[in-house]
C-alpha cells in the first residue's frame, strides 16, 4: 500500500468541501487502508480524505492507546453534541508542528458507514471526541488554525510557506 501525500496548509485545497461517498466499493476500501497506512506513518490519531487531495467524505482514526484500532468513517455525521465545550491543544498533519488550544463539543454521538457499507453510530468523549470533531471539519474545508486569531493565522501561514520554499532551495 502506497503512502499518501499530505497537503500543507495553506494549500487552498484543504478548504475544498467533500462530497458524499457514492458506493462503498474497492476504490474507497483501498483509500482506507491507504489512508490508515499513511496516518500511521505520520504518527497521527486521524486522517481525512481531504487532507490527500481526495475531496470525498471519508476519515480514518485510531486514538487506542496501542495505535492498533483504526476507525474508518464513511460519510460521518454529527447526530449529537455536548452543550459542555471543551478547549485543549490540538495539532495536525496537514499543519507540521503547530499546536494550539481548539474548543470542542466534550461528547459527540456521530452516524457514519463502515467498510462494509452498513450504518453505524457511536458515542465519543475525551481525545476521540476531539479527533472525529477535528477530522470531520476537514470535509468542509476548515482546518484548526481556522479557530485562532487572524494574527496567529497569519504568523502559522508565513512561518510554514518559508518553510516550504527552504526546502525546495535544498532540494534543488
Amino acid at each position: 500500500m502506497p503512502l499518501l501525500d499530505i497537503l500543507r496548509y495553506p494549500d487552498p485545497r484543504l478548504h475544498r468541501v467533500a462530497k458524499p461517498v457514492a458506493a462503498v466499493d474497492g476504490r474507497i476500501r483501498q483509500l482506507a487502508a491507504d489512508m490508515i497506512e499513511t496516518m500511521y506513518a505520520a504518527d497521527g490519531i486521524g486522517l481525512a480524505a481531504t487532507q490527500v487531495d481526495v475531496h470525498e467524505r471519508l476519515l480514518v482514526m485510531d486514538t487506542s492507546e496501542g495505535r492498533d484500532t483504526p476507525r474508518v468513517l464513511i460519510n460521518p455525521e454529527l447526530v449529537a453534541a455536548s452543550d459542555e465545550i471543551v478547549s485543549g491543544q490540538e495539532g495536525c498533519l496537514s499543519v507540521p508542528a503547530v499546536y494550539d488550544d481548539v474548543p470542542r463539543h466534550a461528547r459527540v454521538t456521530v452516524r457514519a458507514l463502515g467498510l462494509d457499507g452498513q450504518p453505524f453510530q457511536f458515542d465519543a468523549q475525551g481525545l476521540e471526541a476531539v479527533c472525529v470533531q477535528h477530522e470531520m471539519d476537514h470535509l468542509v474545508g476548515k482546518v484548526f488554525v481556522e479557530y485562532l486569531s487572524p494574527l496567529k493565522r497569519e504568523r502559522i501561514k508565513t512561518r510554514l510557506l518559508k518553510q516550504a520554499r527552504e526546502l525546495l532551495k535544498k532540494s534543488a
